[in-house]
C-alpha cells in the first residue's frame, strides 16, 4: 500500500503536465498559445485567441485533470493528507508542466477540479464567486483571485480537515498571478468589457 501514493501523486503530475491549451489551441488555430495573446496557456486565453467552444473544452479539461485523480484516490481509500499532495501535485503538473519545459497556465481550472471530489458544495461556491466576480467586472484574473481568496474560508465551512492544503494551494496559485495582481492595482488589467466595446 506504501506504493500507491506515491503512484497517485506521480500520476496527478503527469496528467497535469499535459496542456489542453496547446493542444486545442493548434486544433483550432494551428497556433501555438504561449506565442499569442497573453501568452498564457490557459481557458481565458484560449478564448482570446479560438473562442469560446476551444476555451470551454480547455477548462473542461484542466478542471477533469484535477478532479480524476483526487476522486479516483477518494475510492482507493486514500487518507485526506494524500489526497490533499495528489490535488496539489496535479496543480503543480499544470503550473509546471514537464513536457512544456516547466512553463504552464495558472492553475486555476484545475485546481477547481481538484477540490470538486472533496465536497460538491464547496465547488459550488468557488464557481458562483467567480461568477459573479466576472459578471460585475468582466476581468477574468480578479474573479480567480476573489475566488482563490475565498476558497479557504469555503473549505473550512464545508471540509475543516482540508482548510491547510487548500490553503496552501490557494496561496501557490496565487504567486502565479503575481503580474495579474501588479496589474490589477494599477487598473491596467485586460477587461473582456473593454474589448468588446
Amino acid at each position: 500500500m506504501t506504493s500507491l501514493p506515491v503512484f497517485f501523486i506521480i500520476g496527478a503530475y503527469l496528467l497535469g503536465s499535459v496542456s489542453s491549451a496547446i493542444v486545442v489551441t493548434r486544433v483550432f488555430t494551428r497556433q501555438d498559445i504561449r506565442t499569442q495573446g497573453s501568452g498564457n496557456p490557459g481557458a481565458t486565453n484560449v478564448y482570446r485567441v479560438a473562442g469560446k467552444k476551444a476555451a470551454a473544452i480547455v477548462f473542461l479539461f484542466d478542471a477533469l485533470k484535477g478532479a480524476l485523480p483526487v476522486y479516483l484516490g477518494f475510492l482507493y481509500g486514500l487518507e485526506p493528507l494524500v489526497l490533499s499532495a495528489v490535488a496539489i501535485s496535479a496543480c503543480l503538473g499544470h503550473i509546471f508542466p514537464i513536457f512544456y519545459k516547466f512553463k504552464g497556465g495558472k492553475g486555476v481550472a484545475t485546481a477547481i477540479g481538484a477540490i470538486f471530489p472533496i465536497h460538491w458544495g464547496l465547488t459550488l461556491c468557488l464557481l458562483s464567486t467567480w461568477t459573479i466576480v466576472f459578471f460585475v467586472s468582466r476581468i477574468s484574473s480578479l474573479a480567480a483571485v476573489v475566488s482563490l481568496t475565498m476558497a479557504p474560508i469555503y473549505t473550512y465551512i464545508f471540509k475543516p480537515d482540508f482548510t491547510l492544503p487548500v490553503l496552501l494551494l490557494c496561496l501557490i496559485i496565487l504567486l502565479k498571478h503575481k503580474s495579474n495582481l501588479i496589474s490589477l492595482v494599477r487598473h491596467q488589467e485586460s477587461s473582456f468589457r473593454k474589448r468588446n466595446k
